[in-house]
């Protein structure tokens, strides 16, 4: 449970720092992004920030030079901190951003990625560079590829955003033209024995490298004309992976590598349903729960779930992604110590007892608060995106906070 969570909790944390990286822009050309993948060598990445630096000597506007220069000098202060990049890579960002008025902020990011960086890269430009994270920003959940015609199949699985080919078929199905003295009609019968081997040949192997794959959600079937549908209609897989078979099925041009990819593009509206379906599934829990005379096993609103949470009592806490909110603590010169939930913007907190200026002592993301809150009694977290009509009533109604309990809670 812990683990799927500190999973997720990665995934929500990856999500929200790119948000903000992607809102940022430069008033010259000088926010810097650093893609380093996991086998290149430290040295070597300050080596090239050196020779970048002094090639920015030449920068005419002097406040971009001295951007630049600083921000270079920021990456090469935290990369210090690495003997070597981390499994799968990282990626800095850093650089001066406007404030108010005239103001900047220097802002750095050190993002590890939920899949690998495959190259080295700097770019200085005018916003941060995120074309290669983007499409990790799918959900990372595995689901089985097929695409299938007569005359070649291949099956692949798609893992956040990676495709991979497993195994590709070359039928030996013959073509319905023919010539010769056969007759039609057993022609047509040994075109029909040869592709019913060919269904149970791609078939036996779906079986085989599908079916010790626990973490896969679904299974995309895609091919051009009507092969597909009379694939899966016939029952060839096992009973298992049939139930995991996504409909509708989805058209493509073709059935090579090139054709898995067409499947992944054409199907990823169904992906997001899918997605939403679980969401939904929760929510819908949820509803038939507050419906009960008692209220059942349901909690929601900001300090009853946490209560409860903090009680052990929660079995899964539904977050909304929309929640940009902190949990503080602030202390006063009285020595007065609260804890306060805030609005992401906000920046003045008197003391609640005296009014007095406080100091922040801590801060934190109110949905990893809440993580951290949930670990510690093996209770799940499930993030419920806005986007459907569920997830937009978890806001309206609720704060986008809500709990299904293990137990009752007076």
């Amino acid at each position: 449970m812990g683990e799927t969570n500190s999973e997720d909790k990665a995934r929500y944390d990856f999500k929200k720092d790119m948000q903000e990286i992607t809102k940022y822009r430069g008033r010259g050309t000088e926010l810097i992004s650093v893609y380093i993948p996991e086998n290149k060598q430290i040295s070597e990445v300050m080596a090239y920030l050196r020779s970048e630096q002094s090639q920015a000597s030449n920068i005419k506007s002097k406040t971009t030079m001295k951007n630049v220069t600083s921000a270079i000098d920021s990456i090469a202060a935290r990369l210090k901190t690495f003997k070597a990049p981390p499994k799968d890579g990282m990626v800095i960002f850093c650089g001066e951003v406007p404030r108010a008025g005239d103001q900047t902020k220097m802002v750095q990011y050190v993002i590890y990625p939920p899949e690998p960086i495959t190259a080295f890269m700097y770019r200085c430009d005018s916003q941060f560079f995120t074309d290669p994270l983007d499409s990790m920003l799918l959900d990372k959940t595995s689901y089985g590829l097929i695409t299938i015609d007569r005359s070649e199949a291949t099956i692949g699985i798609l893992s956040g955003s990676r495709i991979q080919v497993l195994k590709h078929f070359d039928s030996l199905v013959p073509s319905k033209h023919h010539q010769g003295g056969q007759s039609s009609v057993r022609f047509e019968r040994l075109i029909e024995i040869a592709a019913h081997e060919f269904f149970v040949k791609v078939a036996d192997n779906a079986n085989e490298v599908f079916l010790n794959r626990p973490e896969l959600v679904g299974i995309l079937i895609g091919g051009p004309g009507a092969t597909k549908d009379f694939f899966v209609k016939e029952e060839f897989m096992h009973h298992e992976l049939r139930k995991k078979i996504v409909s509708p099925l989805v058209d493509t041009g073709y059935t090579d590598e090139s054709g898995l990819r067409e499947l992944v593009e054409n199907a990823k509206d169904i992906i997001v349903d899918i997605q939403l379906t679980k969401e939904k599934m929760y929510m819908q829990r949820l509803f038939t729960e507050i419906r009960k005379a008692d209220g059942g096993l349901s909690c929601y609103g900001e300090d009853e779930v946490r209560t409860a949470t903090d009680m052990g009592a929660v079995d899964i806490l539904l977050l909304s992604e929309s929640l940009k909110k902190k949990r503080i603590t602030i202390q006063c010169q009285s020595g007065h110590t609260h804890e306060l939930t805030v609005d992401d913007d906000e920046s003045r907190f008197p003391c609640p007892e005296c009014g007095g200026s406080t100091s922040i002592v801590k801060d934190e993301d109110l949905i990893d608060d809440f993580f951290l809150r949930a670990d510690a009694f093996n209770s799940r977290v499930q993030i419920i995106s806005p986007d459907s009509e569920e997830g937009d009533m978890l806001v309206k109604a609720f704060g986008g906070i809500a709990a299904l309990l293990r137990y009752k809670v007076n």
